[in-house]
């Protein structure tokens, strides 16, 4: 990344942890941004490149909800229609500014509705957009989005399937939890902490409903026998073994 980037997410990151000494944005210029930021939207969908060149400053610093960082360049190079059989739409729902002198931070949640090859999809993001008024407008010079996850689906499995989980699982000598059936999943308790409930996914994958960044994926040797399970979390694995196993 240039130095003017460096610079400029080094500006994002201190306002957004600087003390609250900022105002409200006057109702005029929410309705301005919040109206910006509709056109920015409705933009995508057409790959309408224009509008967001308008809107975007030159030392613009932008991630995206995969967490590639990019520059203004980037980001118009990958903005282009949907492909044929997509059609959708972005909407904005909350939005919040406040302003910094000349610069003003917003924080809005955007709704996505996507037809994707006739079946919808339903998606959210949040975003902190950081704009600055200049002598031709407002324009953006910082935007994070986040994808908003939810709980997967979760499947049934028999209860007999359920309790083939259950046992002593150890991390450490000194750390271990038990694992036990009930109705409709698995109670999880370790020792020092409240129990947690799991639902399946899929067989051998589990989630706790609320936590759907993480996944409980147990371990089988090649005779089939459940031997430990992955606590796994953006990709990293924190393995237990089980007692007996």
């Amino acid at each position: 990344m240039s130095r003017a980037g460096l610079a400029a997410l080094a500006a994002l990151a201190a306002l957004v942890a600087a003390p609250a000494l900022a105002d409200p944005a006057p109702l005029a210029v929410v309705a301005e941004l919040r109206d910006i930021t509709q056109q920015l939207l409705d933009a995508v969908a057409p790959g309408n490149a224009a509008i967001w060149d308008h809107y975007l400053a030159p030392d613009l610093v932008h991630v995206d909800e995969n967490g590639a960082i990019q520059t203004k360049a980037e980001l118009l190079r990958d903005l282009t229609p949907l492909p044929p059989g997509l059609t959708g739409s972005l909407r904005v729902d909350s939005f919040r500014a406040t302003l910094h002198g000349d610069t003003a931070t917003v924080a809005h949640e955007d709704q996505e509705q996507l037809d994707y090859y006739g079946q919808p999809l339903h998606s959210r993001f949040r975003n902190l957009d950081v704009w600055r008024r200049t002598a031709a407008g407002w324009r953006l010079i910082g935007q994070q989005t986040t994808a908003v996850l939810h709980d997967p689906p979760s499947v049934a499995l028999s209860r007999d399937e359920l309790c083939a989980y259950s046992g002593r699982y150890r991390l450490t000598d000194a750390i271990a939890a038990t694992i036990a059936c009930d109705a409709d999943g698995l109670v999880a308790t370790r020792e020092g902490r409240p129990p947690v409930h799991y639902l399946a996914e899929a067989r051998d994958v589990f989630f706790a409903p609320g936590l759907p960044r993480s996944r409980r994926i147990f371990r089988r040797d090649t005779a089939g026998r459940i031997i430990g399970f992955a606590d796994r979390r953006e990709g990293e694995d924190i393995v237990w073994r089980r007692e007996g196993g």
